[in-house]
């Protein structure tokens, strides 16, 4: 009895023995074939992947990155292939970091874990693409070129000094819908993008678009003189700048010559602010004042005696010489029987192909007069420009502001003045030539809403011209390019 139940006994422990070891062959062989699949809790871009083999896994992969992205444009709806853009999965490089995570974990510890059934520490892959992005922004603006409404800029309005208002847009915004497209080609789950689309007002007409309506201008008004003007814009450097004779044009290169009349005071106070400290004495003061706003040839004469007793004059010519504006001097002094205290031959005064009969003791033309009322713009508004580069130690922002105040003082309510709505400012020097009357010239900066501008415009006729006329021919020139600067909106 007791050998029989021994047998028993012992056959029942190895039937046991060899059950365990079979569960455990059967477990260990599980085991390996669930290692050749990806972790459980592993996403790669995002995409779930646990229990996947490598292949499954890239199809799901290559399945939701090529679906289209649905795009709004407003109403409209379109769709976007990842294709059309060079869109691109690195497979090899995600798959090989999802290899890594497989295989992480030593062998032994992993068939323990999964004898106890206890889940992997969750883990991911990040998306591995690209896409071009030339391709992308191709793509947006052949949808803008179908689906946009551009704005449509102000047009001169022939026969007036005015433009149309032009009429305002609605566009893509192309550079932040590159940025959601581009995220929407990146994400596996949010595959819609809308577009950003947003108003556009209507643009300012171009500076060609004035120059025509000056032109026009000129034409219409039936002026068969000289009219040479200079324009520019002091926010973008954009210029204007031509001369019109009996209809035609001619060239501007080199400006022509013109007597600078009273337009030279400019020069004078410059020259006096290099050379005079601040602030000024009394006197000095009241001379300026005169000199700009009263047109003064006597303060004039004092102040450049006060610069040089004998020389004066010349030191202004030199110091618009050393500004570059080799055409604008002032040869002798104000009063009469003033003797010239030196001949100026210039580029713009040996032209053959035109002749102003300049005055031999004064003289400018519209661009350099133009340039110098750039000059002192810029010296005033943040010290820049050529005022400060060839005169650093002697002339100030402040002293560039106080010319400007001044020249703003200028009362003339008509040329220039005439052609700006009442109270805008304007920094200007006029001056003509009469007996007979056959040069008028003004000169000036305009401070306006839409911009800040330098326009000088400088007329001539070998016959006597009427006042009347071309004074209103001058400001109906200013008009439309104050209107042009400030167009009409609605």
């Amino acid at each position: 009895m007791r050998r029989n139940g021994f047998d028993i006994q012992r056959w029942v422990s190895i039937l046991l023995l060899l059950a365990a070891v079979a569960l455990f062959f059967v477990e260990l062989v599980a085991y390996s074939r669930d290692r050749t699949r990806l972790p459980d809790q592993l996403t790669i871009a995002d995409i779930p992947v646990g229990g996947a083999t490598p292949s499954e896994a890239m199809e799901r992969l290559l399945q939701s990155y090529s679906t289209p992205i649905e795009l709004s444009y407003d109403d409209a709806s379109m769709q976007l292939l990842p294709s059309n853009v060079g869109f691109g999965l690195d497979t090899d490089v995600m798959l090989a970091a999802a290899e890594r995570e497989r295989t992480e974990k030593p062998f032994w510890e992993g068939f323990w874990d999964f004898l106890w059934k206890r889940p992997g520490d969750p883990a991911s892959v990040p998306l591995q693409a690209e896409f071009s992005n030339s391709q992308l922004v191709s793509y947006l603006e052949d949808i803008a070129a179908r689906y946009d409404q551009p704005p449509i800029p102000p047009e001169p309005i022939p026969g007036t000094t005015r433009f149309t208002s032009g009429e305002p847009g609605r566009v893509l915004d192309v550079a932040r819908a590159q940025s959601i497209v581009g995220s929407a080609l990146l994400s596996a789950r949010d595959r819609t993008a809308n577009l950003p689309v947003v108003d556009s007002g209507a643009p300012k007409p171009s500076l060609g678009n004035l120059e025509i309506l000056l032109k026009q201008n000129i034409e219409v008004a039936d002026f068969d003189g000289l009219v040479d003007l200079y324009l520019r814009d002091l926010r973008t450097g954009g210029t204007i700048h031509f001369a019109v004779l009996d209809g035609q044009e001619i060239s501007t290169n080199p400006d022509i010559a013109f007597s600078a009349a009273s337009i030279i005071k400019i020069s004078i106070m410059t020259t006096f602010f290099r050379y005079e400290e601040q602030p000024l004495d009394p006197e000095s003061e009241r001379w300026v004042t005169e000199m700009i706003t009263e047109s003064g040839n006597d303060p004039s004469d004092w102040l450049m005696q006060r610069i040089d007793e004998v020389r004066g004059p010349l030191v202004v010519s030199e110091t618009m010489q050393e500004l570059g504006l080799d055409n604008t001097f002032i040869g002798g002094y104000y009063y009469p029987q003033a003797p010239l205290l030196q001949t100026y031959r210039t580029e713009a005064n040996s032209r053959v192909d035109i002749d102003t009969g300049p005055d031999r003791y004064t003289q400018t033309t519209p661009s350099e007069i133009g340039t110098l009322l750039g000059d002192i713009y810029a010296c005033a508004n943040g010290g820049g420009g050529a005022m400060i580069a060839a005169f650093p130690e002697e002339i100030t922002p402040q002293e560039c502001d106080l010319m400007l105040e001044l020249l703003s003082e200028n009362v003339l309510g008509s040329l220039i003045k005439g052609g700006v709505p009442d109270g805008t400012r304007v920094a200007h020097k006029h001056g003509w030539r009469s007996s007979p009357l056959d040069m008028i010239g003004d000169a000036g900066i305009v401070f306006s809403p839409g911009g800040d501008y330098i326009i000088s415009l400088f007329f001539w006729d070998d016959q006597e011209m009427v006042w009347e006329p071309t004074s209103r021919l001058i400001a109906d020139l200013s008009r439309a390019a104050y209107n042009y600067f400030n167009p009409p909106s609605g």
